[in-house]
């Protein structure tokens, strides 16, 4: 789809209203360059782009293809392919959209075909549009303009970026355990935004030292503020692995938080069913109908000595012999036996 095309010539713009892209490419000849911005065209809505201002095939290809990372292509000697990416920071879905811009630069026209809803250049053409001496120079304004915009984009990804990154890194190391999947999104979103500054350095120093001599410290402030989102991109994919890492170390210290309380449990309910044994073997004994227990045990003397009796004499067994077990040395380890002295060597004086 076209969303402007425009004829510029001296700084100004010839007309008002957007032109055809026949119109805009008879008019290349007149002096100045056109402007033709396209928002996801197709195939067909391309191969009319390209017969009309005499692209290579590659580079319109290349255009309809979605890449991860900037780049810069000549072809024919005096058209350049300039592929950048874009990004927006989401505010209600917390995350980071990506678009792509692929620039035709020639020195009489400028195409831009846009990917995705990160990528808008309304700003960037009205605001060259108010510099006419920047426009005089030529078709490079556009692509400065245009770079300019795409990079002034960087700067509120990397605050919403650093605000997410700085909420997961409060809930990591205050103790509490941080949603593992968030960091791994948080890391993604970084990597991918780190793909798409990084490449950008040496495309804009490259840029920098073909313009023209107006143009080149704008291009040099674009190249600044590149180098700072790098920086920050950077750092902020070292902090998401510390902070991983730290929520690794939370996850292992509450599991063995949890695997301690467990055995406490288990530890008392073996304490309690051992003391139940016992009592279990009294009952199941005095249980029994046979004839001598029932003729032996005819008042409360006899019950007690025998019932508790029953019930002393196992407690006491099973102390003893747990009392045993843990004072017992451990089979296969040999007792430590004091170390002999070593000689001393002697010396010679």
């Amino acid at each position: 789809m076209i969303i402007d095309c425009a004829h510029y010539q001296d700084g100004r713009r010839q007309e008002d209203r957007p032109v055809s892209i026949e119109d805009a490419a008879s008019r290349r000849d007149q002096g100045g360059f056109v402007w033709l911005g396209l928002f996801e065209p197709d195939a067909a809505e391309l191969a009319q782009v390209r017969h009309a201002f005499g692209l290579h095939e590659l580079a319109v290809e290349d255009a309809l293809n979605f890449h991860t990372r900037p780049k810069i292509e000549l072809y024919d000697d005096k058209v350049q392919l300039v592929i950048l990416r874009t990004a927006r920071y989401d505010d209600d879905a917390e995350e980071v959209d990506f678009g792509e811009i692929s620039v035709f630069l020639a020195p009489d026209f400028v195409i831009t075909v846009r990917q995705g809803v990160a990528s808008e250049l309304r700003g960037a053409r009205m605001r060259l549009e108010q510099r006419p001496e920047l426009l005089a120079t030529g078709s490079t304004s556009a692509l400065w303009a245009i770079l300019d915009e795409v990079v002034d984009g960087y700067a509120p990804v990397v605050a919403g970026l650093e605000q997410d990154i700085d909420q997961v890194e409060a809930t990591v190391f205050s103790g509490t355990v941080a949603p593992t999947e968030r960091i791994y999104s948080l890391r993604r979103e970084a990597t991918d935004f780190y793909r798409a500054v990084h490449p950008l350095l040496p495309v804009v120093s490259s840029l920098s030292r073909g313009a023209a001599k107006v143009l080149k410290p704008y291009f040099r402030d674009v190249q600044d503020h590149v180098i700072a989102a790098n920086e920050e991109v950077a750092a902020q994919r070292d902090l998401l692995r510390t902070v991983l890492e730290a929520n690794i170390a939370v996850i292992s210290v509450e599991q063995t938080r949890v695997n301690v309380q467990q055995n406490t449990t288990i530890e008392q309910l073996t304490i309690l069913a051992t003391i139940f044994l016992p009592l279990t073997f009294v009952t199941g004994f005095f249980g029994q109908n046979f004839r001598w227990l029932v003729d032996h045990i005819d008042g409360w003397a006899a019950f007690t000595v025998y019932g508790i009796g029953g019930l002393l004499v196992p407690l006491a067994l099973l102390f003893w012999w747990l009392r045993r077990r843990s004072g017992a040395v451990a089979p296969g380890i040999p007792a430590a036996s004091p170390a002999a002295p070593q000689a001393v060597p002697q010396t010679d004086r």
